[in-house]
């Protein structure tokens, strides 16, 4: 800490002792019936009265009046305050700092610039903030700081606030929607005994009474399945999973997802429902199926929020395609009819590393990662996946060797998997059988149970929150849209 901040602290503690001195309790008390910024706004009515509360971040003295900014979460309000109608408690605007929290009466009129602003009338101090504000203008410049302090991020740049407001508004939106349709929302457990419905790396616990260690989920896959095996038609739950793996600009160890599951549907149901979701969700929380603008996360309260136009289409209907064709599209119409060595060979002349470890439709897979779905935009299903991909999924009639399954990729990255759910408790443990390898130990015996007494015939999808705000908003990681992401303890 340097000379000049350490003065700097002192000198705001030293107030704590000014304001007992007057009486008045610096850490304060309740300020009842206040308004917040934008309903003042919104209902405004000149000479109305109004009470508000909420941080000083902005002040302008001008001899014996003053103009100054409150913000809340919703947003600022100007005040106005002269001497000769606040009398000796005009002298507390003297006394107040840049991030304090007080609370003001007064009568709404327009400033000569067009502002909406209090005319204060009575002024109290409600919480005294002993460390000052990030920077006046230029609000956080460190990222890792804007992350590690989001507390000093939502206060100085209003993009983020926005951006983490539409994330809940976007929550609301997607139960909202479920509920219309009539899906029952539920509560699964996160600690599992076997970590199911992925192939992730859990992170593990232990239970001292039981004496038994536990996984935090990587899925609620298998227990949604067991509610339908039991009779519940429709479900879902927004959830948080947790995943030992690692943090990137898509990735954070701990997420949030819904998942959802219909029975008596099917993939192409699922498809129909989550294109329509995410298409209402847009417009309600964003107000257009334009998205995407890549926002300025770093902005301040007085420059530009965006850096371009929108740059996503999600303009009904979306087109499906099957992964076959997107692969032979862009590695060759004879991708197929090419032995496997060859195909290796193709992929690493397009660019792409290719492992000795890799099995044949991992290969193909990279072929899909890497030119298809990075380079996808505008909202693709890309349907009937290799079944070795999806060991949960139900096998195509037509042809066995893909399974009944879209992945919904927009904006280079996958937003939402939907199946047709595999139901078949013989084939389900042959496919889990070959997934677990020689750790038959992992196979979920319970779930495998749950089916042998009958699961209908449905379909399921699976929704990133996470992305589908990035998405939206047009931020770049998806740390931008998690209120605390993961960081590394300071040393």
């Amino acid at each position: 800490m340097s000379e000049e901040t350490s003065e700097l602290l002192q000198l705001r503690r030293d107030k704590i002792q000014t304001w007992k001195e007057l009486g008045i309790d610096p850490f304060g008390k309740s300020f009842e019936n206040v308004e917040t910024s934008a309903a003042i706004v919104e209902g405004y009515v000149e000479e109305k009265s109004v009470r508000a509360a909420g941080r000083l971040v902005a002040l302008r003295e001008m001899g014996k009046s003053l103009f100054a900014h409150l913000l809340d979460a919703t947003g600022r309000i100007q005040i106005y305050a002269k001497k000769e109608v606040l009398a000796d408690s005009f002298d507390h605007f003297k006394r107040f700092d840049l991030g304090d929290f007080i609370g003001v009466e007064g009568t709404l009129f327009t400033s000569k610039s067009g502002e909406k602003t209090i005319r204060v009338t009575h002024v109290e101090m409600l919480s005294k903030a002993l460390r000052p504000m990030p920077g006046k203008w230029h609000g956080l410049s460190d990222v890792e700081q804007r992350y590690r302090q989001r507390y000093l991020d939502l206060m100085s740049n209003p993009v983020v606030r926005r951006t983490l407001t539409q994330r809940s508004q976007v929550v609301r939106e997607i139960r909202s929607f479920l509920e219309t349709k009539g899906f029952m929302e539920v509560e699964t457990p996160m600690m599992q005994s076997i970590p199911g419905g992925a192939a992730a790396q859990p992170f593990v616990t232990h239970h001292n009474a039981l004496n038994i260690d536990l996984y935090m989920r990587i899925a609620p896959e298998l227990y949604l399945k067991r509610l339908l095996v039991g009779g519940f038609d429709k479900v879902f739950e927004v959830n948080r999973n947790f995943r030992n793996e690692g943090i990137s600009r898509k990735h954070n160890p701990e997420f949030t997802m819904l998942e959802c599951y219909w029975a008596y549907a099917d993939f192409e149901k699922m498809a129909d429902l989550v294109e329509e979701l995410i298409t209402t969700v847009a417009q309600k929380v964003i107000g257009s199926l334009q998205v995407g603008a890549p926002l300025d996360m770093e902005t301040s309260w007085n420059q530009e929020e965006v850096k371009g136009e929108p740059r996503i289409d999600l303009t009904r209907p979306w087109p499906r395609k099957r992964y076959h064709d997107c692969i032979k599209e862009v590695a060759g119409a004879d991708w197929f009819d090419c032995s496997a060595d060859q195909r290796r060979e193709k992929a690493k002349l397009l660019g792409l590393e290719i492992s000795p470890a890799m099995e044949d439709f991992e290969v193909t897979n990279q072929i899909f990662e890497k030119l298809v779905e990075a380079k996808t935009i505008n909202p693709l299903f890309v349907t009937h996946l290799p079944k070795e991909l999806v060991p949960l999924a139900k096998q195509n009639v037509e042809n066995p060797s893909v399974v009944d399954v879209f992945e919904l990729i927009i904006n280079g990255q996958e937003i939402a998997p939907g199946y047709s759910e595999l139901n078949d408790p013989i084939v389900q443990r042959e496919r889990l059988e070959h997934q677990a390898g020689e750790e038959t130990q992992k196979l979920d015996e319970d779930f495998l149970l749950a089916l042998e007494h009958g699961m209908p015939p449905a379909g399921g999808i699976g929704l990133g929150i996470d992305r589908l705000v990035m998405l939206l908003t047009g931020a770049e990681s998806i740390r931008d849209v998690i209120l605390f992401p993961l960081m590394r303890p300071k040393e």
